[in-house]
């Protein structure tokens, strides 16, 4: 079992950066893909960005190329998404997810494990 829980969500203007984390418990961590995905007021979950349990491989979501890194530290059991030129469509509740695969993943029915999610607001 994996919990998660995300943390430094907020309100930011547009061009700002937030940095949001997701600490994971237990002692597998470093054994899962880790992703995030975010959900907008009356629209569907979709995909961000995901990263393999080595941090060598990374899958990205086209409209966030170039303004988010993910990163993750095997150590401390945390996953970090640095959001940079923020946008007002970057607005929704943003969740983390681990994955038992071997390579990044999109789809979320591939994601075993959710956190409860932090809430990124961009204003215009």
């Amino acid at each position: 079992q994996v919990q998660l829980v995300e943390s430094g969500g907020g309100l930011v203007q547009a061009g700002g950066s937030l940095r949001l984390s997701c600490a994971a418990s237990g002692r597998t961590f470093s054994s899962f893909t880790m992703g995030w995905f975010r959900q907008a007021p009356g629209k569907e979950r979709e995909f961000v960005i995901a990263i393999n349990w080595s941090g060598a491989r990374t899958a990205y979501r086209d409209s966030v190329k170039g303004r988010f890194t993910i990163s993750r530290d095997n150590a401390k059991n945390t996953m970090y998404l640095q959001m940079d030129s923020l946008k007002p469509e970057d607005t929704a509740v943003y969740y983390c997810a681990a994955a038992k695969t071997s390579s990044p993943s999109s789809y979320p029915g591939q994601y075993d494990y959710w956190g409860q999610g932090t809430q990124v607001t961009v204003s215009s």
